[in-house]
């Protein structure tokens, strides 16, 4: 067996990190995770041009009375489902899509978003179950996927989740998944204390096995998910986690690789590992901001995350606007 099939004889479902259609193909995973930025990158590339054309051209027949600006908007919540439906063709699990980064401090904007991506799914024949709408772990996040989650029954996975405060509003949340992200966390420990870790002593690594071993002391229903990897021996150290979201290079290097993966991860033993008592944010707002606030590491990650996101789902839109334009500018000719 290969190194990647090991891992999920741990127990791990395997998740892929793309928006690339023929790597998903290659890799034949459960589910997929996309977000701004890998979704970016496809619609740069050539095969995927059609896509963007069929939201444009959707825009411009349905949606003429509409600015350029609300057309773009529209477009690109087309194309994120757009991307989404095509990859759910080639896996028999779940796609995760995220709502705009910048309605993360806006709860009710952030449901609206949410139930407005389920309705394009759902027009397609496509059913919310397979679909995990991807929210950025801030307070008014959670608060958000617990109302889609309680009330409209829309599975969430809550990302850039840098901190165990977010991590336990979450659980109490009653969210489907978590994504805490592995390389960022060592990035940023690693350039303040100027030094290297070892695999077993990496902070994203160690992160994710507390988040896991309170999940399952205190029997929270909630996936976890490590996300964001750098190296192979991060996803070693993660073995036997619920899931395991994978970028395709890691995959690969993965897949040519026979060296065996042992089970690290194991609820069985969680209750030992785990010395922690049960902790409660997500009706607190004053302690949630002030645990957060007192993680430099993770106020820091996640400000940064969503900028990111944001900059990136803000270049998306230039695109689609400048294909509108161009488009209607070749009408007048």
């Amino acid at each position: 067996m290969n190194s990647l099939e090991y891992l999920k004889q741990c127990g791990t479902t395997v998740v892929i990190d793309t928006g690339e259609f023929e790597t998903i193909k290659a890799y034949k995973p459960q589910d997929a995770t996309t977000n701004p930025s890998l979704i970016l990158a496809a619609a740069k590339k050539a095969e995927y041009q059609q896509l963007i054309d069929n939201c444009v051209d959707y825009v411009l027949e349905n949606q003429k009375s509409l600015d350029i600006e609300n057309k773009a908007l529209i477009a690109l919540d087309r194309l994120l489902v757009e991307f989404g439906s095509r990859i759910l063709e080639l896996i028999p699990g779940r796609v995760s899509t995220e709502v705009d980064a910048r309605l993360s401090f806006d709860r009710k904007a952030t449901v609206r978003k949410a139930l407005d991506l389920v309705s394009l799914y759902e027009a397609r024949g496509i059913s919310k179950e397979r679909v995990l709408i991807k929210i950025a772990a801030t307070y008014e996040g959670i608060l958000a996927a617990r109302e889609l989650e309680s009330i409209y029954g829309v599975h969430c996975n809550l990302t850039l989740l840098f901190s165990f405060t977010q991590a336990v509003a979450c659980a109490e949340a009653e969210v489907t998944l978590i994504s805490p992200f592995v390389d960022r966390i060592l990035d940023w420990y690693k350039a303040r204390e100027a030094r290297q870790y070892a695999k077993n002593e990496d902070p994203g690594v160690l992160s994710v096995k507390e988040i896991f071993d309170y999940y399952k002391k205190f029997g929270y229903r909630t996936i976890v998910m490590g996300a964001s990897f750098r190296n192979v021996g991060q996803i070693e150290e993660l073995a036997g986690c619920d899931y395991l979201t994978i970028s395709p290079t890691l995959l690969e290097a993965m897949a040519k690789s026979n060296k065996r993966i042992e089970k690290v991860l194991d609820s069985a033993t969680s209750i030992q590992r785990c010395k922690l008592d049960q902790l409660s944010f997500i009706d607190n707002e004053p302690m949630f901001r002030f645990n957060l606030n007192e993680d430099q590491m993770a106020t820091e990650k996640l400000s940064e995350g969503i900028r990111k996101f944001a900059s990136d789902t803000e270049s998306l839109l230039d695109l689609l606007k400048s294909r509108i334009q161009q488009r209607l500018r070749d009408s007048k000719l």
